[in-house]
This record gives C-alpha cells, sequence and structure tokens, in this order.
C-alpha cells in the first residue's frame, strides 16, 4: 500500500535556477522533477511549497508519468495480465510515480534542464523504462517536453503536467467534448458536451487555453487532445495537458513496444 498523496509531505530540495529576459523558473529535481515555481517580471505564477501547502500533490508544476490522472482501483490489464498498482488517493492510483520520485539531472545550462528518471520494475510499476524531460525557458515563456520510453517489455503508459496556478480571475477555455464522471468521480465514456464548471473534469480540447491574473496573460498550448481543469479550490486552477484521459489503462489502452517512446511538449507564454 502507498503512502496517502493527499497528506504526504514532500519538501523541494535543492532548486535549480533557469532565467531568460522576464522569466526566472525553479527546478526541483529532489522532488519529482517539478518546477517549484514560476515567477514572471517578479510576479509568482504558481502554489509554491510551504508549511501549509507542503503535500507533494498541491504545489508546484509536476509531470505525471507513466499514467496521468487515476487509475480505478490501480487495476487493470494489459497483454492477457491483471496488474494492481498501489493506490495513494483514496481507492485509487494517481499521477504515476514520476511526481513523488528524484530524478537525474543530465544536463543544465542557463535556459535549459534536462532530467531523467530510470522508473521502477516493483510493486510501484512492474514494467521499468524511462522518462525524460526538456525544460527550456523563453524570453517570455517556457516550453517543456516528457517521453516514457519501454525498456526490454512492453507496457501502457500515458503522460502530462499538473500545474498548480495560482487563482486566475478568467479561463478562456473552449473544449468540444467531456468525459462524464461516474459516482466514483472516475471519467467514462461515451463522450458528451462539456458542462458548465467549476470542473474537475477531463476534456477534449484542440485550442489554446489562457488564463488571466493580476493584468498579466498566459496562453497554454500542446500537443495533447486531452485536457484536465481543476477550478474548484479557492486559491487555485490546475489545467493539465495529458496524452490521455485519466484510467486510460481501462478507458483507451496505449501500449508501447519495448524500445518505443510516447512524448509530448507543453508551453506557456506570457
Amino acid at each position: 500500500m502507498a503512502r496517502d498523496a493527499a497528506t504526504a509531505r514532500l519538501e523541494p530540495g535543492p532548486l535549480l535556477t533557469l532565467t531568460n529576459g522576464a522569466m526566472s523558473v525553479e527546478v526541483a529535481p529532489q522532488a519529482g522533477g517539478r518546477i517549484a515555481q514560476v515567477r514572471v517580471e517578479g510576479i509568482e505564477q504558481l502554489a509554491g511549497f510551504s508549511d501549509d501547502n507542503a503535500s507533494m500533490l498541491a504545489w508546484g508544476s509536476y509531470p505525471m508519468v507513466p499514467w496521468a490522472g487515476r487509475v480505478r482501483r490501480g487495476a487493470f490489464d494489459f497483454e492477457g495480465a491483471s496488474f494492481r498498482l498501489p493506490v495513494n488517493l483514496g481507492a485509487h492510483a494517481i499521477h504515476g510515480v514520476g511526481f513523488a520520485l528524484p530524478w537525474r539531472v543530465d544536463s543544465q545550462s542557463a535556459h535549459r534542464v534536462e532530467l531523467s528518471l530510470a522508473m521502477p520494475t516493483d510493486e510501484r510499476w512492474p514494467f521499468g523504462g524511462i522518462a525524460r524531460q526538456r525544460i527550456e525557458v523563453e524570453e517570455r515563456g517556457m516550453r517543456m517536453t516528457l517521453s516514457a520510453t519501454a525498456g526490454a517489455r512492453a507496457m501502457p503508459a500515458e503522460l502530462g503536467w499538473h500545474p498548480w496556478f495560482l487563482k486566475p480571475e478568467r479561463v478562456e477555455f473552449a473544449p468540444s467534448a467531456w468525459y462524464p464522471r461516474d459516482g466514483a468521480g472516475m471519467a467514462t465514456r461515451p463522450l458528451a458536451p462539456p458542462p458548465p464548471g467549476p470542473w474537475d473534469d477531463c476534456f477534449l480540447n484542440d485550442a489554446p487555453v489562457v488564463l488571466h491574473r493580476g493584468g498579466q496573460r498566459v496562453t497554454l498550448t500542446s500537443d495533447c487532445a486531452h485536457w484536465v481543469v481543476y477550478d474548484m479550490p479557492e486559491r487555485t486552477t490546475c489545467v493539465e495537458p495529458q496524452s490521455g484521459p485519466p484510467d486510460a489503462f481501462n478507458l483507451e489502452p496505449r501500449r508501447l513496444a519495448p524500445g518505443e517512446t510516447l512524448e509530448r511538449w507543453f508551453r506557456l507564454v506570457w
């Protein structure tokens, strides 16, 4: 049984700082390879770590790999075998393994860092494989690339990002479809027209998402077709591009052959 990720504390550890023009980005390799804080013209953009906000799920912007969102009861079938991942949020397994493990720094410059993670081959994730991410800071933006590569055996895989933005005054978001949630809060099919918010839901979306806060505007784009929006908290909003929906291992399984790579990018421009 995994520890409860909603209450488990994860401190940032040593930070790497990337700067370019108006941008300053702090990366925490030891804390799940996440971005601890983004500042634009000195203004903080993310909910950062603090004694009041120390849960590993609730601060910064972290990679979700090798799955994104919940896996129902941690259970799924793959290539004729049944698997059960440790549950870490209520009855479900959430957000992969990468956000809670230390990543290796492979290269770093003033504007860019590349990180990698050898994924487990135990009860946390029996398939192994390698996750890689690249964070590149532009003069008024940043681009993140995340990948998962299967090792010696085939594996299922999805990935995405989970940024905790400080609460915007307005969000421009016009998705084309919605994954309804069942009584357990899990995404289901068939797809339906998007309902009005507030949301803790997955959508299909191919248009930029724009957040407005304090006179700043950030435009989010990605080659991911699935976007989760969680805007119920009073002080934060999460806008999460993902390669597949929550519970994808059961809803829309993807197979990576040995050595095959799944890669996606996420760009933010202020």
